[in-house]
């Protein structure tokens, strides 16, 4: 058996994606001692599967701190009545699903929770591409579209956490496919997510699909379109993109670039000398890692 003593070193971290949970139990990216993959079924199957690996190391390491990433909306109010619960949602059976309560009855230490894509921002701010940076923005690019806003240091808060990729923006000319979103017709995610790519695509396999097909144009068009919200708001020093819709097509950053100078057309500059919206570089360990994130940063603020 492990030494329990181990557990006032380890952390524990739990992302909730739409399709897979990843646990991890580790002390940062370069020590990472286990890591279990649960799929997202319906919440009554998932969170006891979550549950159990977490109490498995409970007794065989001990941790001092757990932070749950969770994909949103939830209420992230601690003094809200549904602090730790999921809002309104496209995935089936999950709108208002408990994700802390267990969690908080079976485990005596800190708990931090917050969106998965906050924490994403949370660990590339630790340990990666806006390492050193108070003000910085994750976007994640998949089956839905989310941002991660961190402002002074901390994820933007006020009635609820930001729902970025929900803004409405302006549609490319000509572009009519129906949003895939069922509560807007013109927002980001309805517009150029994973999902609403494969609506564009209408049954072609993105492998046949070249770097200049016209399919792009309008994601480029609306990811760009919605970073120029954010230059224009918040002002983020750097924006990083990820996500499945971007991973193997290397032309779409540099493209959402160019088209973000042009819309700002000189009004105002933007850090990074033509390369503001970068890759982040923790990958597909961000979401894990930003757990992790929120775990440490709670265990500090306890």
């Amino acid at each position: 058996m492990a030494d329990r003593h181990e557990g006032t070193r380890l952390f524990v971290g739990v992302e909730l994606g739409g399709t897979k949970c990843v646990c991890i139990l580790a002390t940062g990216p370069d020590d990472i001692r286990d890591r279990q993959v649960i799929a997202t079924a319906t919440p009554w199957e998932t969170l006891p599967a979550i549950q159990a690996v977490l109490e498995g190391w409970w007794h065989t390491h001990g941790f001092r701190g757990l932070g749950v990433a969770s994909f949103g909306p939830i209420t992230v109010d601690p003094g809200a009545d549904g602090y730790g619960r999921v809002g309104a949602t496209n995935k089936p059976d999950w709108e208002g699903a408990d994700l802390l309560g267990p969690l908080r009855s079976a485990f005596a230490v800190p708990i931090g929770f917050d969106t998965d894509v906050n924490g994403a921002a949370l660990a590339e701010i630790r340990w990666g591409s806006g390492h050193g940076l108070d003000d910085f923005a994750y976007v994640t690019v998949g089956t839905g579209v989310g941002v991660g806003l961190i402002v002074h240091g901390r994820p933007t808060r006020g009635f609820s956490h930001s729902e970025i990729g929900h803004i409405l923006v302006p549609r490319l000319a000509g572009d009519h496919m129906a949003s895939v979103c069922r509560f807007h017709d013109d927002c980001v995610e309805g517009l150029a997510s994973g999902t609403a790519l494969n609506a564009r695509l209408d049954g072609r396999p993105l492998a046949e699909v070249g770097a200049d097909d016209p399919v792009w144009e309008p994601v480029v068009h609306t990811l760009a379109s919605m970073v120029h919200a954010l230059a224009c708001t918040t002002g983020p020093m750097r924006v990083a993109m990820g996500g499945g819709v971007l991973a193997g097509q290397p032309q779409l950053l540099p493209r959402i670039n160019a088209k973000l100078e042009v819309s700002l057309a000189g009004y105002m500059r933007v850090p990074g000398d033509g390369a503001y919206v970068i890759a982040p570089k923790l990958g597909t360990m961000a979401g894990p890692l930003g757990a992790i994130a929120l775990a440490m940063d709670c265990v500090d603020a306890a």
